[in-house]
């Protein structure tokens, strides 16, 4: 199964930017968790990790984003990272057929420093890492 970034959707209410994503991707949710959930999975695609208590409240530094907490945990489902002028990154993953895993991705944040085109970026790298894998 190849994977595919099937829905962007980017809203502003007051200063607050929100992008939603819907991200198809190859390999069982047991597979794919960790690259949502260990600091190793998140350096290959997204951003180099200092931190990560993997549990709710834990403590994650995610380096080019800031620091902060782990604000919902649900092992091979929920990872969600509320850190600094980052906003709140939620990773929320569900079976997508007998071999494949959706991403119902949301991140909340304030300013300009992200962008819709940036996190397709991302995902493209991760499905591309995924699919070698």
């Amino acid at each position: 199964m190849s994977g595919s970034i099937e829905q962007g959707m980017s809203q502003v209410q007051g200063s607050t930017h929100i992008l939603h994503f819907l991200v198809r991707l190859p390999g069982r949710m047991e597979s794919v968790w960790p690259v949502f959930s260990t600091a190793e999975g998140l350096a290959k695609w997204f951003t180099g990790v200092d931190l990560l208590e993997p549990r709710l409240g834990g403590a994650v530094t995610l380096r080019e984003v800031g620091a902060g907490r782990v604000t919902a945990w649900d092992v091979d489902r929920v990872a969600e990272y509320t850190v600094g002028d980052g906003g709140r990154i939620r990773f929320h993953l569900e079976r997508d057929g007998d071999e494949g895993s959706a991403l119902r991705f949301t991140h909340e944040f304030r300013g300009e420093r992200e962008s819709e085109e940036r996190w397709r970026e991302r995902f493209e790298r991760l499905i591309q890492i995924l699919d070698a894998s």
